[in-house]
């Protein structure tokens, strides 16, 4: 009798703590299926103000939001390349990006208003213009159309040129014949021409191997960007053209913004404030000392006539089949919001 008791407890207890055993993997799955992953891709390297603004977004949404969401970020390229992004966000296939306004006008046509060189003033003209009443639009239209949710714009840095080898550059017809290398984009490669240069077509993980080989003989870019790549290895001079102050857009695919509470999406919005925070602050002070970090790697920094370069590509761009189809008033509207 007493043999079969325990027999009978035994199994009794056995099923139990079977029965605890198997549904701690339930719960474990219960508790990941709450966990929402966020892949977020850029071209840049780990090393840019741009990903470095990402790694500040990651520990700001562990903090405010412990167990929930899941930041992935991968840099280079390596799970997208550089303006595949918007059509993985739209597929399902990538939750989060850095995309630019060239990127954006691919698909909105009208919107290569706010790819034009020469544009924007100033990092604080920037963020006037995209978080005031043009910005809204933007942001609306870019949701309705596009299915992406625009959460804040960042400063990428005022973009000039850099050159494999010294060239004497004062205006844009000493750009000519220049193998310059801009994004793909059409909007992009305007932008080139307009500059008086060859615009070459090249993902920017690319670039690099580029320059080293003669592929190309330079690039435009902001300067942060070049010291983060390292770009000074392979240049000699910096033409400070600044033809454009730059930005991009940190967006979420707007199925997985529609799929958080309010209080995910609000804690996401303060993340990437405080994120912004860090982009912004580290390309202005590195913006500051840029000319000089480049110059005591060897690298000439010279001056060009920037009013002579500011016309042409004004002029090209109010010319441009572009132009025809910018939003009526649009221009006036950006030129008129004060910082």
């Amino acid at each position: 009798m007493a043999t079969g008791r325990g027999r009978s407890l035994t199994r009794r207890a056995a099923l139990a703590i079977g029965g605890t055993a198997a549904a701690l993997p339930l719960l474990g799955r219960a508790r990941a299926a709450t966990t929402k992953t966020l892949r977020i891709s850029t071209p840049g390297s780990a090393d840019e103000w741009q990903s470095k603004a990402l790694q500040a977004f990651k520990r700001e949404v562990d903090q405010r939001l412990p167990g929930q969401l899941d930041v992935q970020l991968h840099y280079n390229g390596t799970l997208f390349a550089q303006g595949t992004e918007i059509e993985a966000m739209q597929r399902g296939n990538l939750e989060g990006a850095l995309i630019s306004p060239q990127d954006v006008a691919n698909l909105i046509p009208e919107y290569s208003i706010f790819t034009a060189g020469y544009l924007m003033r100033d990092p604080a003209h920037l963020d006037a213009v995209y978080d005031g009443e043009v910005g809204a639009e933007y942001k609306a239209r870019v949701a309705k159309e596009l299915d992406l949710h625009i959460v804040q714009s960042q400063y990428l840095g005022t973009r000039h040129v850099i050159l494999r080898q010294v060239r004497e550059i004062k205006t844009p017809a000493d750009m000519k014949g220049l193998k310059l290398r801009m994004p793909g984009s059409e909007t992009w490669q305007f932008l080139g021409s307009a500059l008086g240069a060859s615009p070459t077509p090249l993902a920017f993980e690319e670039v690099y191997l580029a320059l080293q080989t003669g592929t190309i003989d330079g690039l435009e870019n902001p300067l942060p960007d070049a010291i983060a790549a390292k770009f000074y290895e392979v240049t000699k001079e910096v033409v400070l053209t600044g033809h454009m102050v730059a930005n991009v857009f940190f967006t979420l695919s707007s199925g997985f913004w529609d799929g958080l509470a309010p209080e995910q999406r609000a804690a996401i919005e303060a993340a990437e404030l405080a994120a912004k925070k860090v982009n912004d602050e580290g390309v202005i002070a590195t913006e500051k000392d840029a000319a000089g970090f480049f110059g005591g790697k060897g690298v000439r920094v010279t001056t060009p006539d920037v009013a002579a370069f500011r016309g042409q590509v004004q002029k090209r761009f109010l010319e441009s089949k572009f132009a025809t189809a910018w939003p009526k008033g649009m221009l006036e509207r950006i030129n008129k919001v004060a910082a």
